[in-house]
Parts: structure tokens; C-alpha cells; sequence
């Protein structure tokens, strides 16, 4: 590899900067993939590749995206856990896919409808298995 440019470590920079925002920073909506060692199994890593292609593809700076262990429910990973600011409560889906991911984008991210098909609890209530 040859010698960095200016415009190099502007875009290194930059990038760090968009990845730390959209890891630690205060959003409208914050997801969270449940990383425990099923979800991992059960492909919790495409899951949160999806996520991360989403906000960049539609260029969203008020979505966060973090991790969690294990939620409980082993057979349904992969798992996300939706919150959205103003909300009364946290949306958990369940057996996820990456088209799954864009779904739940569109309807519960962008329009603030839950994709009831996927939903395997809200709150604390489990909603079915």
C-alpha cells in the first residue's frame, strides 16, 4: 500500500466517525441484536450486516445499532429488539432474515407500523412462539 493522502485520512476519519455515531450515539430509533452465542450461531452477524447496510443505503444519522447477549429464546434467533422514541414499548422479532431486516426498515424503522408477523414479544409480554 503506498502513502496516505490528506483526502485518505478524511475518509478514515469520517467513516470512524459515522460507525462510533452509529454505535454509541442518542437516536430516534435504536436496535439491538441479541449476539449471544445461539444468536451468533443462528446468524445474528448477517442480521446485524443487514441493519448496517440499511442505515447506510438510506443514508439514516438518527438510527443507533448495538448488541445484547442472549435474549431468552434460543430457538427464535436470530433476534432484534426495536425501540423507537416515543413508544410505549420495545418490539422484540424473532427468526430473522436480511429481507426480514428490510421489512421491519420500511414498515417499523421508517413508518412506525410493527411487523406483527415477526414479532415475538413487546415489552416484557410474549406476544406468541
Amino acid at each position: 500500500m503506498g502513502k496516505l493522502t490528506i483526502g485518505d485520512l478524511e475518509t478514515i476519519r469520517n467513516e470512524a466517525q459515522y460507525q462510533t455515531a452509529v454505535r454509541l450515539g442518542a437516536g430516534r430509533v435504536r436496535m439491538i441484536v441479541h449476539m449471544g452465542t445461539c444468536g451468533i450461531a443462528a446468524g445474528a452477524r448477517g442480521i446485524i450486516k443487514a441493519v448496517m447496510n440499511e442505515i447506510e443505503q438510506r443514508h439514516l444519522t438518527d438510527v443507533i445499532v448495538t448488541n445484547a447477549a442472549c435474549a431468552g429464546e434460543c430457538p427464535q434467533e436470530p433476534m432484534m429488539t426495536v425501540e423507537v422514541q416515543g413508544e410505549q414499548a420495545p418490539a422484540k422479532y424473532a427468526a430473522l432474515t436480511p429481507e426480514k431486516v428490510k421489512r421491519i426498515f420500511d414498515a417499523h424503522v421508517l413508518k412506525g407500523e410493527v411487523v406483527r408477523e415477526y414479532l415475538i414479544a413487546r415489552k416484557s409480554e410474549k406476544t406468541h412462539s
